[in-house]
C-alpha cells in the first residue's frame, strides 16, 4: 500500500497544517498507516533510529484518543517507544521534540469542527514541509490487515499501546515563559482568559499568573468549540463585548483548539487581528527579519520597523521555508507570522540578559504575553499599541462546504496568465463594487488590487472544502464592507 493511494481513497490528505479530514474517515487503520509511513519515511532519510521516541500530543475533540491509539500502536510496531505527552498545545509537543532531537506527532484539527480531526507531524527539527509531505506520500508499507475489520477498526483493543501522560512537555513549555519573560512583568494588569474547549487554556493561566496577571477564567466548556482566529465566529464577537464591559479587563485572551493560534483582546473586547498582533509581537522582539505570507496586512512593510519584510505562500510550512531563506543569508532574529495569528521563531531572541530559543512552528502563548508585557512596559492600554501602525484595516470571512475544484475553477476564469485580459476580467467581477484593477498577484489564490489601493484576495483553504476572502482597506468600516461584498459574489459562484 502507498501512502498517497490511501490517501486519494480515504480523503484524508495533506492541507497546509498536516493531514485532515472527516473524523470517521480517519479509521484506525488509516490513522496507523499515516502514521507508520511517516516515520518509515523518516528512517529511510536516516532522521530515525531503532528504538526512538516518538512524542505524542493531541486536541480536546471526541475522536482524538482512538486517533492516538492508532498512531501509538503504528509507532511500536516500527520499533519506536511511545511517549504520551498529553493534552497540551502543538507547539509544546513541538518543542518537545525539537529539545530532544525526536519526532513527534499533534492529533489536532485546529479550528475545524469536531466531525474532523488531523495528525500534524515534526520531523525531529521541525515541522513537515512540502517536500517532506511528498516522501510521506510516497512511502509503500505493509500493514497486518488481521489487525483491522473491514471497517478499518481494530479489532481487538489497543488502548495499552498509549503510555500514561508524561507532564514534562507542558512543563517545559510553560517554563519557557516563565523564564524568558521578568518576574512580575505583568503586575497590575487583570486578564480574562477565555478557555472554551482550546489544550492552550492551562498554560495561558499558569503563564499569566506566574507573571504576575491577575486572571478570570471564562467561557470553560467540556464540548468541543470551533474557535477560529482567522474567521471569528459572531458569537465569539459578542462575548468578548460583554465580558470587557462587565470585568473591568485590561486584555481578553484565548486560543485556537490546539493552541497554536492566539486571539488577544484589548480591554474594549475587541479581538486584534492576527496579523496586527503578529507586527507588535515581532516589535516587542526586536525583530530584524519577518516573514509572513501575502494574506498579511501590509502595515508590516508600511512601518518601516523592520529590516526586511518576506512574502509567501499561505501556510506554516511557506513560511518556515520563508524563515529559513533569511537565516540562510546571515539574518539575525528572523520571525514568522500569519493573518490567523499564529507566530514563529526561527532564531533564538536575546532580551534583557534572558535568551528565548528557537521554535519555528506556530505559538499562541508567546503572542499574547509580548502584547501584555509591551502594554506594561509602555504604559499603555491594549489598544494603544497599534496606534504607530499606518491605518491599515483587515478583515477575512469564510463560505463553508464550498467544494474546492469550483473555486479553483472559478478563479481560473479571472486569472489565465494574459495581464490585460486578467485585470479586465476582474474588474467584471469586483469593479462595480470596488473600482478599478490595478495589480494581480497570484501567489496562493488570488489577491487584486484595485487602483484605490484597497485589496481583496480569495483562496480556497487548504485544510477543508472552504473558500476565503480577506479584504484590506484604510478603515475597519470599510475593510468589513468590502469582505461582506465579496461573500455575496462568491455565494452566487456556488449557485
Amino acid at each position: 500500500m502507498q501512502i498517497g493511494d490511501l490517501m486519494n481513497m480515504s480523503g484524508v490528505a495533506f492541507g497546509t497544517s498536516g493531514a485532515r479530514g472527516l473524523a470517521h474517515a480517519m479509521t484506525d487503520r488509516v490513522c496507523y498507516a499515516y502514521t507508520a509511513g511517516f516515520l518509515g519515511y523518516l528512517r529511510a532519510s536516516g532522521l530515525l533510529a531503532q528504538d526512538a521516541e516518538v512524542g505524542l500530543g493531541g486536541d480536546l475533540r471526541p475522536s482524538t484518543s482512538r486517533i492516538l491509539v492508532a498512531c501509538a500502536r503504528a509507532a511500536l510496531d516500527l520499533g519506536c517507544r511511545p511517549r504520551y505527552l498529553g493534552r497540551i498545545p502543538s507547539p509544546a509537543v513541538a518543542a518537545w521534540g525539537l529539545a530532544r532531537c525526536a519526532p513527534s506527532l499533534m492529533v489536532t484539527g485546529s479550528h475545524i469542527p469536531d466531525d474532523r480531526n488531523g495528525i500534524k507531524f515534526n520531523l525531529p527539527t521541525g515541522e513537515i514541509l512540502k517536500r517532506d509531505e511528498e516522501g510521506i506520500r510516497a512511502q509503500s508499507l505493509q500493514v497486518a490487515e488481521t489487525l483491522f475489520d473491514a471497517a478499518g477498526v481494530f479489532v481487538e483493543d489497543q488502548s495499552a499501546a498509549l503510555p500514561e501522560e508524561d507532564p514534562v512537555a507542558y512543563r517545559d513549555y510553560c517554563d519557557r515563559y516563565l523564564d524568558f519573560f521578568p518576574s512580575g512583568c505583568l503586575n497590575g494588569l487583570h486578564v480574562g482568559v477565555y478557555e472554551h474547549s482550546s489544550v492552550a487554556r492551562g498554560a495561558y493561566v499558569e503563564v499569566l499568573e506566574g507573571l504576575g496577571a491577575r486572571v478570570t477564567r471564562l467561557g470553560f466548556s467540556e464540548i468541543f468549540v470551533p474557535v477560529d482566529t482567522e474567521a471569528i465566529r459572531p458569537e465569539d464577537v459578542a462575548l468578548a463585548r460583554d465580558w470587557a464591559t462587565a470585568g473591568n479587563f485590561d486584555a481578553l485572551v484565548s486560543a485556537d483548539g490546539d493552541g497554536d493560534r492566539p486571539l488577544v483582546g484589548d480591554e474594549t473586547g475587541d479581538w486584534l487581528r492576527g496579523d496586527i498582533a503578529g507586527i507588535l509581537c515581532a516589535r516587542q522582539l526586536g525583530a530584524r527579519g519577518v516573514v509572513t505570507p501575502v494574506s498579511s496586512n501590509t502595515a508590516v512593510e508600511r512601518s518601516g520597523w523592520f529590516e526586511t519584510v518576506l512574502r509567501t505562500r499561505i501556510g506554516s510550512p511557506f513560511v518556515i521555508e520563508g524563515m529559513q531563506d533569511l537565516v540562510d543569508r546571515g539574518m539575525e532574529r528572523v520571525v514568522g507570522y500569519e493573518a490567523n495569528g499564529g507566530f514563529l521563531l526561527a532564531t533564538d531572541i536575546e532580551q534583557d540578559g534572558r535568551s528565548l530559543s528557537a521554535l519555528p512552528t506556530r505559538d499562541a502563548v508567546l503572542v499574547a504575553v509580548a502584547i501584555l508585557r509591551a502594554a506594561a512596559a509602555q504604559g499603555k492600554p491594549v489598544s494603544a499599541l497599534s496606534a504607530d501602525l499606518p491605518r491599515r484595516f483587515t478583515r477575512s470571512d469564510r463560505l463553508k462546504d464550498f467544494p474546492t475544484e469550483i473555486a479553483r475553477a472559478r478563479l481560473a476564469e479571472i486569472h489565465r496568465g494574459d495581464p490585460a485580459r486578467d485585470r479586465a476580467a476582474a474588474q467584471a467581477v469586483f469593479g462595480a463594487a470596488f473600482g478599478p484593477v490595478a495589480d494581480l498577484d497570484v501567489t496562493d489564490g488570488l489577491r487584486i488590487t484595485f487602483v484605490s489601493g484597497e485589496i481583496a484576495h480569495l483562496r480556497p483553504s487548504g485544510n477543508a472544502p472552504e473558500l476565503r476572502a480577506y479584504t484590506e482597506a484604510d478603515s475597519p468600516e470599510r475593510a468589513e464592507e468590502m469582505n461582506r461584498i465579496c461573500m455575496e459574489i462568491l455565494a452566487r459562484w456556488r449557485a
